[in-house]
């Protein structure tokens, strides 16, 4: 078979998908396909190629190292062909208000310093950025884009990753003076431990014991409603707090915070996707340009 027999672009598109959405269910919902059928054309691309892809499981898919390389070159050709479409077509220009709902990490840390790079290269875009860690309607809200944090639910939403980033226990310099820096599983139980006061995947903080991980559960006297306050009230020396590496980097570099208990952390990652509604026709103008601009430019680590 020839390649100008072969839709490649669509291949790589179905493919980008399946990653990004995390299974041939949602990949399938998301291109208007079968499971069955999306299946069948990552097998081709993968015969075609070579090469596996992709590592399937009955729980989760995982990408090859091939996989990931492929994945990394296919979202910049993509990225590329959509410019050129945009840049050969009669060129809408972005302009309009944007409702972005976002949690207070997110916020804080990786969207702030970028906001002025956006704003400049789109003057005319106006911003409406709204905080919570709670997840929202984006219909019933009005909300163009929205960033999640953590496994996605199964939903009508398309999603574009923007990075994963590791999760790590954390305290104040002057809270382990005071009450000991906890070497153990059994010593950490002593020390109080911030939690969260709103339903979450994970009820307790895993860690690696004799081989195998558990969940100790956070039972601290003071639970919050976002990550960013949980910070603060780590770096003032209220207990200890289990946070994604993102938020505390500067922290920990600055010797605000300290790293605790790493020697049993699992390495488990926090994916952090931005959302949005696009099954009904083309994206405006205004909303592909920030889509595109988080995933270039906002990548969590």
């Amino acid at each position: 078979m020839s390649r100008i027999d072969v839709n490649r672009f669509g291949e790589m598109e179905v493919f980008v998908r399946v990653v990004e959405m995390g299974g041939f269910s949602a990949a399938a919902r998301a291109c208007r396909m079968t499971p069955s059928a999306v299946s069948k054309l990552i097998g081709r691309l993968e015969a075609r190629l070579g090469t596996r892809l992709v590592n399937r499981s009955t729980r989760k898919l995982q990408l090859t190292p091939e996989g990931c390389a492929f994945y990394e070159r296919s979202t910049r050709i993509l990225a590329d062909l959509d410019e050129a479409e945009r840049n050969a077509s009669s060129g809408e220009k972005p302009a309009g208000r944007i409702r972005l709902n976002t949690n207070a990490s997110f916020a804080t840390h990786i969207l702030a310093p970028l906001l002025p790079e956006f704003l400049a290269k789109y003057p005319d875009i106006t911003l409406d950025i709204v905080q919570t860690d709670a997840v929202i309607d984006l219909l019933e809200e009005r909300t163009d884009v929205a960033i999640r944090a953590g496994p996605l639910k199964s939903s009508s939403l398309i999603a574009r990753k923007l990075g994963a980033t590791r999760m790590t226990i954390v305290a104040s310099p002057g809270f382990l003076e005071r009450f000991g820096k906890p070497k153990t599983i059994a010593e950490l139980e002593k020390h109080n431990r911030l939690g969260f006061c709103y339903a979450r995947i994970r009820e307790g903080w895993p860690f690696v014991h004799e081989g195998e991980v558990i969940t100790l559960p956070v039972t601290g006297n003071v639970q919050v409603s976002d990550g960013e306050a949980m910070r603060q009230l780590a770096i003032a020396g209220v207990g200890l707090a289990r946070l994604a590496a993102f938020t505390v980097r500067e922290d920990i570099e600055a010797g605000r915070l300290v790293p605790v208990m790493e020697n049993c952390n699992p390495g488990d990652l926090e994916e952090v996707h931005a959302v949005y509604l696009g099954q009904g026709g083309p994206l405006p103008a205004r909303v592909r340009a920030l889509l595109d601009f988080l995933a270039e430019r906002a990548r969590v680590t």
